[in-house]
């Protein structure tokens, strides 16, 4: 997770003045409003010319990772407040917030897809530091752990006899730094036709990510499996592949705890169904780990 300084501001009401609040809804995945919600918005800063906005906050639903979420958030505040700059008044050390899922939702769903404006009218502008109460939310930063990777896992055989495995330090390394919600491929890792069973040229990938869940002990991720061709997954592929890496994990010592295992069939494909040629099968047909805990 990214730590950060910020500076909260905290709303504050009495019965004399008040802050005000608006907010605009968005289609799902969109970060642009539709012609109505746009019409609405535009509206409203018509009939606003004299408020000041003091704060932008940005809403999604629970669809897709907290980081996609995050960053979808993010762009709606952006567009929101580019439609609005130069229109209204807005206060100089005003706050955007931006709420993947981390939020209270509604049951449903479209109401959770918003950017909300709030802003003081012209009255209680000489209010305006009663109203608004500056809060600093100080945390402490949080270091990703510097780690150097072997290039190398060194495996031992029953009979004692070991095997050198060339592993990707550069994949050890970007895991071991990722953000919540951030989404990593498992490059090469292939299994045989219609089955679970991890072919051999995939080895190093399983032994990577051992090697990055041993040495970052806070590591938490799910492991996603995604299947291409059908729009029906009949034999569970995707999450028996998934859950072949996971139990693989845990019989080399990870804690079931910090690892989950899911399969999304062909729902989340890369490119539509079906695939134009193999580079868009191949694309589809992944493994992908989702990190939940940094």
């Amino acid at each position: 997770m990214k730590f950060f300084i910020t500076l909260l501001l905290s709303f504050l009401a009495s019965c004399a003045f008040a802050q005000e609040q608006v907010s605009f809804f968005f289609d799902s995945n969109k970060f642009v409003l539709n012609k109505t919600e746009l019409l609405k918005l535009n509206q409203w800063i018509s009939i606003k010319k004299e408020v000041k906005v003091v704060g932008v906050y940005g809403f999604c639903d629970e669809e897709g990772s907290v980081g996609y979420n995050d960053t979808l958030a993010r762009k709606r505040i952006d567009y929101v407040f580019n439609t609005i700059k130069g229109k209204v008044k807005v206060r100089e050390d005003f706050k955007t917030r931006s709420f993947g899922e981390l939020h209270s939702l509604s049951s449903i769903k479209s109401e959770n897809r918003k950017v909300t404006l709030y802003y003081i009218l012209p009255k209680d502008f000489v209010n305006e530091e009663k109203i608004i109460a500056k809060k600093k939310e100080v945390v402490v930063e949080k270091k990703k752990p510097n780690i150097k990777f072997s290039d190398t896992y060194v495996y031992e055989n029953p009979d004692g006899s070991t095997v050198n495995i060339k592993v990707d330090t550069v994949f050890m390394k970007k895991v071991s730094v990722a953000n919540v919600g951030e989404k990593l491929k498992l490059e090469n890792m292939n299994f045989f036709v219609d089955t679970f069973a991890i072919m051999p040229q995939s080895r190093s990938v399983m032994y990577e990510l051992l090697m990055v869940m041993t040495n970052v002990p806070g590591l938490k991720i799910q492991i996603q499996g995604h299947i291409c061709c059908v729009q029906k997954d009949f034999r569970d592929l995707s999450t028996q592949r998934a859950k072949a890496i996971y139990k693989f994990l845990e019989f080399n010592g990870i804690e079931k705890s910090r690892m989950t295992f899911v399969g999304f069939s062909s729902t989340k494909p890369l490119y539509p169904l079906p695939e134009k040629n193999e580079a868009e099968r191949e694309a589809n047909r992944r493994v992908e780990i989702e990190i939940i805990a940094n």
